[in-house]
């Protein structure tokens, strides 16, 4: 098939290697303009553009692929079908009724759960004990398109959001090499989402990771590590200075103080045993932290932060407002 792929971040590179090693055709590969990153607010291009520039692909980035003016490029490019992969802009109907096949999408849940823009993330901040990758058909309507086929992942207690999002990108690739032949062959009878059963996953916002000691318990703390990693990164404030936590266990302590108070731990055993450097009691139980980063410095050991930092054992971590 003549095929028009749409992606942009890295989640999108497992099923564009899947394409270009297939028998289909890559018409051309649309992508996100090339965006400032960093201090030097450099311009960068998207992890699509590298990878399809180096299998020699015709490469487009319009600032919107919906315009007229870009919709008869698409059209006079003939694709059988088009496919997505998080290319973070939203289609407009002239852009659906392009190619004859439609517009199939690789989302990463399980439809129709978690329609929207931060999927894996919310399915970890939710508890769920699993999650996958759907392949739909692109409707107006966000994320709730007819399902051709999808294929479950379970959530290990290990899984962030950056890992699971990695092995979703993988199994999402496998399942659209899969599902294209059939669906142009008319073996696939799409099966319509339960509204009903919708949940919505919004963008992520910095604040969002901001833990809050006294509302938030050792699990849902817990969560909010993995969930926000690698961005923004869950974090909180020590004397007013922030401090992210980028891995936590929840702790079977009992420590009785005030939430937020940083402690230490009682054995060496324990300490070995979770990994952990100090200890922060929570709203309803503990964790016991791994891995922080402090303000302008890499990732570390708790156990050696807190070593340089004696000072913080007994301090509260806390929100900005109450620094």
């Amino acid at each position: 098939m003549r095929i028009i792929f749409l992606g942009s971040p890295d989640f999108a590179l497992p099923s564009l290697d899947a394409l270009v090693e297939s028998e289909h055709e890559i018409v051309a590969v649309f992508t996100q303009p090339d965006r400032p990153v960093g201090r030097g607010r450099r311009l960068a291009p998207p992890p699509v553009k590298v990878r399809a520039l180096a299998a020699g692909l015709d490469v487009r980035q319009p600032a919107s692929v919906s315009r007229p003016e870009v919709v008869d490029e698409l059209r006079r490019m003939a694709p059988d079908v088009m496919v997505i992969a998080a290319y973070g802009q939203i289609l407009r109907q002239r852009v659906l009724d392009v190619p004859p096949l439609g517009v199939l999408n690789v989302h990463a849940s399980l439809l129709p759960r978690w329609r929207g823009a931060s999927p894996v993330a919310a399915a970890i901040l939710a508890g769920d004990r699993e999650t996958g990758a759907t392949i739909m058909k692109v409707q107006r309507e966000l994320d709730a398109g007819p399902i051709l086929d999808a294929v479950a992942l379970p959530i290990r207690p290990d899984h962030t959001t950056g890992t699971l999002t990695a092995e979703i990108a993988e199994a999402g690739a496998k399942l659209l090499i899969d599902v294209l032949p059939r669906w142009a062959a008319g073996e696939i009878t799409p099966r319509e989402q339960d509204a009903s059963q919708a949940t919505y996953a919004p963008p992520l916002k910095k604040e969002d990771a901001l833990l809050d000691w006294e509302r938030d318990s050792a699990e849902a703390v817990w969560r909010k590590t993995r969930a926000y990693n690698p961005w923004p990164c869950a974090y909180t404030y020590i004397d007013g200075a922030p401090l992210r936590i980028l891995d936590c266990t929840p702790l079977a302590h009992d420590f009785d103080a005030e939430p937020g108070t940083v402690f230490t731990f009682t054995g060496v055993e324990e300490q070995q045993l979770m990994g952990a450097g100090f200890g922060v009691v929570c709203a309803q139980g503990e964790v016991g932290v791994v891995t922080v980063q402090p303000p302008g410095g890499r990732p570390m050991r708790a156990a050696d932060y807190v070593n340089g930092h004696r000072e913080i054992i007994g301090k509260r971590l806390r929100t900005r407002a109450a620094a």
